[in-house]
């Protein structure tokens, strides 16, 4: 919303993210494991190629956008390559790695694991991030995160095992587990919590 820039999810893993990058002219992903790159489509590239400066300001950004297109790998976005791309746009901008810290504000967030009797009842859609099934319980959801500032939380069944993963995270550490331990609890009681009901669900 602030950089007007489109964003999407996807499933977790780069084979998914890789794939949605390449829907963009000039495409970025990451994984919060670190996993990410910078995709340059072929019309963009020959754009940033075939461009030709008007001032020797633009000239000289120019150039630095072709160095930056030659520096990343987009094959499998390496560490090397991302900490090697980070250390020129922080030169660039002149930033210290403190300043870029503070560039962005990481919310807290919970992941709790239920255990279920069956968790194939539970169906996802829009990369896991919205549950179809059990019907309702999404909209049960929704309604305690309108409760908190910054609110999010998802809900998605194990791919190995018979647990569901709850996802939550909000303005402060508080309401994060606050948020997070009451949607475990919802998903336990109306979604079939196997065992004795864990005492932190809420």
């Amino acid at each position: 919303e602030v950089l007007q820039v489109p964003v999407t999810c996807a499933k977790t893993g780069v084979k998914h993210l890789h794939h949605e990058a390449e829907k963009f002219d000039i495409g970025v992903y990451f994984e919060a494991n670190g996993h990410g790159t910078v995709l340059f489509n072929h019309p963009a590239t020959q754009a940033i190629n075939k461009a030709q400066a008007r001032s020797p300001a633009q000239a000289e950004a120019l150039e630095q956008l072709k160095a930056l297109v030659d520096l990343i790998n987009q094959t499998v976005g390496d560490a090397f390559s991302d900490m090697l791309l980070v250390e020129v746009i922080l030169t660039h901008r002149q930033w210290s790695p403190t300043q870029w810290d503070h560039a962005y504000t990481d919310l807290p967030n919970r992941l709790v694991k239920v255990v279920v009797e069956d968790r194939t009842i539970f169906k996802t859609t829009n990369a896991d991030t919205i549950l179809v099934e059990p019907a309702r319980l999404q909209d049960r959801i929704n309604d305690l995160v309108a409760k908190y500032r910054c609110g999010r939380s998802f809900v998605r069944p194990s791919g190995t095992e018979d647990v569901v993963r709850v996802y939550a995270e909000a303005a402060n550490r508080h309401e994060c587990d606050q948020l997070a331990f009451k949607v475990a609890g919802l998903v336990f009681d109306q979604a079939g919590g196997k065992g004795e009901r864990p005492h932190e669900f809420l």
